[in-house]
């Protein structure tokens, strides 16, 4: 099976649910989650049952319009009341991707800014504007994917480090979106090597799941091989997606990522981050005031093994996520054109505020 041929997060036929491609079981089983409760809608996020900077906001927007449609008021003040209590609590699920906050802001602001609705009408339009998020994420990947196919040659080794696939987006993703405008375009000549990645091994679990349905040459590596790799000249460029980049350029990415791109400065191989420009918050001036999530500790000492591998007692530092300095970025695709340093004046230009 393609991963392509998967929807990641879509609404039910019948509008009452969303249905949600459970990436917790990958690849060894595909479910799909019916998921009607806001809460059920912030366990599955937080659990990384959806995951990935895009996905979210996706998720995110159609959330709210659930939310919406179950609102029982004829009361305005009383019904944006209650949407903005449902937004505030799914505001919580995951501090780093910024992407939530935008679909969770954009949808308020179609709550609020339209008085000439009936409520009932409104209810439609926000589904509508979810819908909307949805489609212009998958133009938007398509997008980065023919800018990033511009930065390839033929037989090159790409390197990336968690999953920014098709599973992290509506339809394509972000990082591997030019390997899926290569395969599109016939070409079988790329090499896709995947590091392990914590947290939950998206890149084992996910990345590699993706890239070998798609039928792309891909071998899967160890994160702390990622050096040895490089040295023995394999690797040609690095793409890797983020979750959320400050106006300087640093940029949040799962854990590891960091350690990859000096790895890439030391060796001279260009490291891309493929970034929609959803994910640009121009609000933090540097990767110093990004959020950083920390994970359960057991995810490290229990997770994936038959007994504990890990000693009872001991400590366990388990961030989901790093930041990467925009010293070591050679450039950042957005779906708008690629940014190169300085940075916020490259966003600026792009017409990023």
């Amino acid at each position: 099976m393609n991963a392509l041929s998967l929807d990641t997060v879509v609404l039910s036929k019948d509008r009452g649910a969303l249905e949600i491609l459970d990436q917790t079981l990958l690849p060894n089983e595909i479910r799909v989650l019916r998921l009607t409760e806001t809460e059920e809608i912030w366990e599955a996020i937080r659990s990384l049952r959806v995951r990935g900077a895009p996905a979210i906001g996706v998720c995110a927007g159609y959330a709210m319009a659930l939310a919406a449609s179950k609102i029982e008021t004829d009361s305005r003040e009383e019904f944006l009341a209650a949407f903005r209590e449902k937004k505030a609590y799914l505001a919580s699920s995951r501090p780093t991707a910024v992407n939530l906050f935008w679909a969770l802001d954009r949808m308020e602001r179609v709550a609020a800014d339209h008085p000439e609705l009936s409520l009932s009408e409104l209810r439609e339009r926000l589904f509508r504007e979810a819908d909307a998020i949805r489609e212009e994420d998958i133009a938007i990947s398509r997008s980065i994917g023919r800018l990033g196919l511009g930065l390839l040659r033929r037989g090159d080794g790409i390197l990336t480090h968690c999953n920014a696939g098709t599973l992290a987006t509506a339809k394509y993703g972000t990082a591997t979106a030019p390997i899926y405008a290569a395969l599109e375009e016939g070409r079988d000549d790329l090499r896709v090597y995947c590091d392990e990645t914590r947290p939950l091994l998206q890149g084992a679990r996910l990345t590699a799941f993706e890239m070998c349905s798609a039928g792309a040459d891909t071998t899967l590596l160890c994160d702390n091989a990622a050096s040895s790799l490089m040295k023995s000249g394999k690797i040609d460029i690095v793409f890797v997606g983020c979750d959320r980049v400050a106006r300087n350029g640093d940029t949040a990415n799962k854990i590891g990522t960091s350690a990859v791109a000096i790895l890439a400065k030391h060796y001279g191989i260009p490291f891309y981050v493929c970034a929609p420009s959803s994910t640009i918050d121009m609000s933090l001036p540097d990767g110093d005031s990004i959020p950083i999530e920390q994970r359960p500790g057991e995810e490290v000492t229990e997770m994936w093994y038959t007994r504990r591998m890990a000693p009872e007692g001991v400590q366990v530092y388990n961030p989901a996520f790093d930041v990467t300095p925009c010293g070591l970025i050679t450039g950042i695709i957005t779906e708008r054109g690629i940014c190169r340093a300085p940075f916020e004046s490259a966003f600026r230009a792009l017409g990023i505020k």
